[in-house]
C-alpha cells in the first residue's frame, strides 16, 4: 500500500480524496484542509466538504491557518511517515519544510496542460479565452508557481457553451484515476516526470472586478466566453437602471446595432447589439431577485 496524505479544500477535490480512499492501492493517513470559514446568511461556520468526508470516515485532519508556519502540524505529519503528499485545490502554499516531508514527492493535480494556465484560475481563464481544450496534470510540487516536473496529464475538451461549473465538474470526475496511476506509477518506476517546456507559459491570474462588468464593445464570442467561464463564479454581470444584472446564460446570434442597446425581445431571450454580432441574453439574475428568464426580466421592466 502506499501511503498518503491529502491536501485539499474544495468539492472538486472530494471525488480524487473519495476514490483514493477506496483504493485497493492507497492509504490515506490523514486529511489537511483549510480552517471553517463562515458561509450563509448566518455566517454560520462551515467545514469544507473534504473535512466532512474526513470525519465520516475517522481519518484525522489537521486545519492549519498556514501550514509553513505551524511546526507543530508539520512534526505531527513526519510521525505518519507518508510515502506522498497529495494535493488538489489545497489552497496555501508549502513551503520546502513541508515538501521534504514525504519518503517520495508531493504530487499536485491542476487542472490544465501545463505549462499554460499556472496560477489560480486555470478553469475560468481557459473557457474566457475561448480555449477548445484544457486538461489535467498530475506533477511534482517545487517551489515556485505550478513549475514542477509533470507527471501524467489527460486532454480535456472544451465545447462551445460548456460552462466552468460544467468544465469543474469534467475535471473532478477525470481526476481521480489520474492521481492513482501517478502515485503507482512513481512507485513501481513506470512513469518518468518530464520538465515542463518554457515555451508556451502563461498565468492563469486570480479575476479581478474590472473582468467581471461586461464591455458590449468587445465581440459577442468574446462576452460569451466570459459569461460561461465565469458562471456563478462570481458571474458576469451589466448596469441596468444603477441595478447589478448578472447574466447566467447567452448564445452568440447575428445582428448589429449600437453596443449595449437592446435589439429585440422574443420568446428565446433580449438581443443586445456588442462590438461584433449580437448577444442573446437567456437567463439572468437582477439585483435583489433570483435566476430568471432574460425575456421575463425585460417585462417586468416595461410594466414599471
Amino acid at each position: 500500500m502506499i501511503n498518503i496524505v491529502f491536501f485539499g479544500t474544495p468539492a472538486i477535490a472530494l471525488k480524487s480524496l473519495e476514490y483514493l480512499y477506496n483504493s485497493d492501492k492507497i492509504n490515506v493517513l490523514a486529511v489537511v484542509t483549510q480552517p471553517d470559514k463562515p458561509a450563509g446568511r448566518g455566517h454560520k461556520l462551515t467545514m469544507s466538504p473534504v473535512k466532512q468526508f474526513a470525519l465520516e470516515k475517522g481519518l484525522p485532519v489537521f486545519q492549519p491557518k498556514s501550514i509553513r508556519k505551524e511546526p507543530e502540524i508539520q512534526e505531527e505529519l513526519k510521525n505518519l511517515n507518508p510515502d506522498f503528499f497529495v494535493t488538489f485545490a489545497f489552497g496555501q502554499i508549502l513551503s520546502q519544510e513541508v515538501l521534504d516531508i514525504p519518503k517520495y514527492e508531493t504530487i499536485n493535480l491542476h487542472a490544465s496542460l501545463l505549462p499554460k494556465y499556472r496560477g489560480a484560475n486555470p478553469i475560468q481563464r481557459a473557457i474566457i479565452n475561448g480555449d477548445k481544450e484544457t486538461g489535467i496534470c498530475t506533477m511534482i510540487t517545487e517551489l515556485g508557481l505550478d513549475c514542477g516536473d509533470v507527471c501524467m496529464r489527460e486532454v480535456i475538451q472544451i465545447s462551445d457553451n460548456m460552462t466552468c461549473v460544467d468544465l469543474f465538474e469534467k475535471i473532478s470526475n477525470s481526476s481521480p484515476e489520474l492521481l492513482e496511476k501517478t502515485l503507482v506509477g512513481l512507485v513501481d518506476k513506470t512513469i518518468s516526470p518530464q520538465k515542463q517546456c518554457e515555451n508556451g507559459i502563461c498565468m492563469a491570474n486570480k479575476l479581478t472586478k474590472e473582468e467581471t462588468l461586461i464591455d458590449w464593445t468587445k465581440p459577442a464570442k468574446e462576452i460569451h466566453n466570459l459569461v460561461r467561464g465565469i458562471y456563478k463564479f462570481p458571474s458576469a454581470y451589466f448596469m441596468y437602471n444603477d441595478k447589478i444584472i448578472k447574466v447566467l446564460e447567452t448564445r452568440v446570434v447575428d445582428g448589429t446595432g449600437k453596443c449595449g442597446e437592446f435589439v429585440s425581445v422574443t420568446k428565446d431571450g433580449v438581443k443586445i447589439a456588442c462590438g461584433e454580432n449580437c448577444i442573446l441574453l437567456v437567463k439572468v439574475k437582477p439585483e435583489g431577485k433570483g435566476e430568471m428568464f432574460a425575456k421575463d426580466w425585460v417585462n417586468g421592466i416595461k410594466r414599471y
